[in-house]
């Protein structure tokens, strides 16, 4: 009896506690569900920053300007979140409603209090040991509809995650990560579908781009990014070369409402560097893509490089804007594509309108009137090896590049390197790196010139550049305050005139900034995020 009384009174107690710690669970404060209709009109709340690149069209610019040219000199750090896995921090955060989430490496995420920095919850996705990847154990952001988040994993699945509470709501496979398959992008909403693209393009992958749907996770359709049997361009590959033909699609795309297409970028065809045994141009490598946004089929395609043997990839966040261009209003797709020429694209169809080099090049001689570069003669990897520009790395490679409404620049952080380049035989094997060769630098990366470069989308010209070294791998936030924010290696967070590059502030984070920034404001006041090493830093206007 004692025995009995005693046991209900600890499970009693007990269900007491557990009440207790339901009722105290973290969750955040209650923000308005964000709808498809807020996320195309993004542009009309700069408070908050709704999606990976801002807007759906990926300008990367900030409407806020109570931090502008005037003084941005008396910025501070706000406050300071530590992700607690040492790795390099590529992720650009989310704000909705004074609300922040940040994805963590490896596959992770939290919400804080975007004025404080002080934690709501976090969700820790469980890995393998095995997982095969590239370029490092990192997530750039994630994608919200509603009340949900959704995350890509490094084991190649979609998470569906609630916002209020981080609870997993679906977690979808989307490919095998044994096979070489990951995921590291944030995705992109449009409509009611979580469109995501695929890692891997050096395990012999093949790329594909999915549509998912936001509520039920049930895949709503595939387009692959190698031309199979059923399409034409399958004899762009020889043999059956496709099947092994990589072009990922590692980075987060665009979307026009008005057109109805969502553009995205591929990567370089397996093996990297050993184009002889997938003879042709290799479609859709290395391209721009025009994606039906309904059904997932290509309406147009634009391909920088066609048998691409230097890895360039063509995975760069492509900006949309409506431009005079030669006296009539364009609408454009602006691409500095690491394989150093920048272009301009005619959205609509895809026609070429303007290209030139950006960055040092010496694999092609220029490009013809369509676009298509003309190749210079015994720049192709060899067994003993032959030097290029640019290097593998690229002229740019996926941090993200902004455009400015207001000056109508473009703006990229460019690398005028070279490497001697490589090429071996190599067998694919399921799982194991399908590379075909390799890269070396002849020279220090710090003797090459570096800049962030301004280029008129009109005629592809280069307005002014700020140089950088060593070279710069972070992304570029342009303002309504006149202003332009990137970073640099050497772990400096830094602030130019949008207009001219003059440097107007800078601060020392102690860490490589290998990430974008954002803004948002909360209260009237305006914030500038970005994270370094491992660190989010919150920047405002001294009190």
């Amino acid at each position: 009896m004692k025995r009995t009384a005693i046991l209900l009174l600890v499970t009693a107690f007990a269900g007491q506690a557990m009440a207790q710690q339901l009722r105290e669970a973290p969750i955040t404060p209650a923000f308005t569900p964000v709808s498809w209709d807020r996320l195309m009109n993004a542009t009309d709340e700069p408070q908050n920053w709704l999606m990976y690149s801002g807007t759906l069209d990926s300008q990367r610019h900030t409407y806020l300007d109570q931090i502008n040219r005037n003084n941005v000199d008396q910025l501070e750090m706000k406050w300071a979140y530590q992700i607690p896995v040492i790795d390099r921090a590529e992720t650009t955060p989310l704000v909705v409603d004074g609300i922040m989430f940040i994805t963590e490496a490896p596959s992770n995420l939290v919400a804080v209090d975007a004025v404080t920095g002080r934690q709501y919850w976090r969700y820790d996705h469980e890995l393998p040991d095995d997982i095969r990847i590239c370029c490092g154990r990192n997530n750039r952001g994630v994608a919200i509809l509603g009340e949900t988040l959704y995350m890509s994993t490094l084991d190649a699945h979609l998470v569906a995650i609630d916002a209020r509470t981080g609870n997993v709501r679906w977690d979808v496979e989307v490919a095998n990560y044994a096979s070489g398959y990951s995921k590291t992008a944030a995705p992109l909403i449009v409509k009611d579908k979580v469109v995501t693209g695929i890692a891997g393009g050096e395990f012999g992958i093949r790329g594909f781009i999915d549509a998912y749907d936001a509520e039920t996770g049930e895949l709503a359709w595939r387009t692959y990014t190698t031309a199979g049997p059923d399409d034409p361009n399958v004899s762009t590959w020889s043999g059956d070369s496709w099947r092994t033909g990589g072009a990922g699609t590692w980075i987060t795309g665009s979307y026009d409402a008005d057109l109805d297409l969502i553009y995205w970028g591929t990567g370089n065809p397996g093996p990297d560097w050993n184009g002889d045994v997938r003879l042709g141009d290799n479609l859709y490598s290395d391209s721009a893509l025009a994606l039906d946004a309904d059904t997932g089929d290509i309406t147009w395609h634009f391909q920088f490089t066609p048998h691409d043997v230097h890895d360039y990839d063509a995975i760069q966040v492509p900006i949309l804007a409506d431009i005079n261009f030669q006296g009539q209003q364009r609408k454009v797709m602006m691409w500095a594509n690491r394989n150093a020429f920048y272009y301009t694209i005619d959205r609509t169809d895809g026609d070429f309108l303007a290209g030139k080099p950006y960055a040092l090049q010496t694999w092609a001689q220029g490009l013809d009137a369509d676009g298509r570069p003309i190749r210079a003669p015994g720049m192709e990897p060899t067994y003993e090896g032959v030097v290029v520009s640019p290097a593998i790395g690229g002229g740019t490679n996926w941090f993200s590049p902004a455009f400015n409404p207001q000056t109508g620049y473009f703006y990229v952080n460019a690398f005028d390197g070279e490497q001697r380049f490589f090429k071996r035989d190599e067998d694919y094997e399921e799982g194991d790196r399908f590379t075909g060769g390799g890269g070396q630098y002849i020279q220090a990366m710090d003797t090459y010139n570096s800049a962030i470069r301004a280029i008129d989308p009109a005629t592809a010209d280069i307005v002014w550049e700020f140089p950088i070294q060593p070279r710069s791998t972070a992304g570029i936030m342009s303002s309504a305050g006149g202003l332009l924010f990137s970073g640099s290696v050497d772990g400096y967070f830094f602030a130019l005139d949008a207009s001219n590059g003059r440097e107007l502030w800078h601060m020392s984070l102690g860490a490589r900034v290998h990430a974008a920034p954002m803004s948002f404001a909360v209260d009237g006041k305006q914030y500038v995020t970005i994270a370094a090493g491992n660190v989010v830093y919150t920047f405002g206007l001294r009190d």
